[in-house]
């Protein structure tokens, strides 16, 4: 038997697995399985952590269809309130550094990526206005933020069919490694409403780097401040500028449970 955590931040849920002394060996199909909310345990996103040789702990990620991703802000900030203190954390998409507080963490997101091979997109274009609309949304921003997130801009986040344009935009040619969707509403210098159609996921109830890629694209367009709340339909979340332009992620994360399940079981 595996011993699991299961965790949520503002509702975006998480199956967490401890693998610092005891390898696991995932297959997609397991992690499809286990993310089965019926039959199996039922989450957003798995979480390894995992020894590193290059930092203090290592974070692998996978969404609920199976698919391993380089990047989870929200899941990086429930690992961080995990494990608590201080940690530099490895994950394929770069190094983080956390800081866990009372009911939450703060994690280093590094600065965003905006050239069109990182995103990535087909094929070169201006990744800060992207020359494509659909339907009714058009001339997104793109970016990496260790994963690939294209994000909308406009006067009612609510009354986007975000069910309906998510997996079209996410699954377009254009972005070869498939992509985040957001849909942003600012609504002031310092706060935004945010949806997200998660890459692999759906829509989900926050997304971290869906915040991350939001606000630096609204700052790129001069639209924000360097500190800006973004509120989620399962809460808010904090993202905040440094001078280096890396971007700090804040917000609470809690343990909903924890338990021990047969992994081979799922096989």
């Amino acid at each position: 038997m595996t011993h699991f955590i299961k965790m949520h931040g503002l509702g975006n849920d998480f199956l967490v697995l401890d693998a610092r002394e005891q390898p696991i060996v995932l297959s997609a199909a397991q992690v499809r399985a286990l993310a089965n909310r019926h039959t199996g345990i039922g989450f957003d996103q798995l979480i390894l952590i995992e020894p590193s040789t290059t930092a203090d702990l290592r974070l692998r990620f996978w969404n609920s269809d199976g698919g391993e991703v380089a990047a989870c802000g929200n899941g990086s900030r429930a690992a961080a309130t995990l494990l608590g203190g201080q940690h530099r954390i490895e994950t394929a998409g770069g190094l983080l550094d956390s800081n866990a507080h009372a009911g939450g963490a703060e994690v280093d997101m590094g600065a965003p990526q905006w050239d069109w091979d990182a995103v990535p997109v087909a094929y070169p274009m201006d990744t800060a206005n992207l020359p494509l609309a659909w339907d009714d949304l058009d001339h997104p921003a793109a970016l990496s933020v260790g994963n690939p997130h294209v994000v909308f801009f406009v006067p009612d986040a609510a009354a986007v069919a975000l069910e309906q344009i998510g997996p079209t935009v996410e699954h377009d040619p254009v972005f070869p490694e498939r992509v985040n969707v957001g849909i942003a509403q600012v609504t002031a210098r310092d706060h935004m409403i945010l949806r997200v159609w998660e890459r692999g996921a759906g829509a989900t109830l926050a997304c971290g780097t869906g915040a991350v890629a939001a606000v630096a694209a609204a700052q790129r367009r001069g639209l924000v401040d360097a500190q800006v709340r973004v509120s989620l339909p399962g809460g808010d979340l904090t993202v905040t500028r440094r001078d280096d332009g890396h971007l700090l992620l804040a917000g609470a994360a809690v343990i909903a449970y924890t338990g021990d399940v047969d992994l081979e079981r799922f096989a």
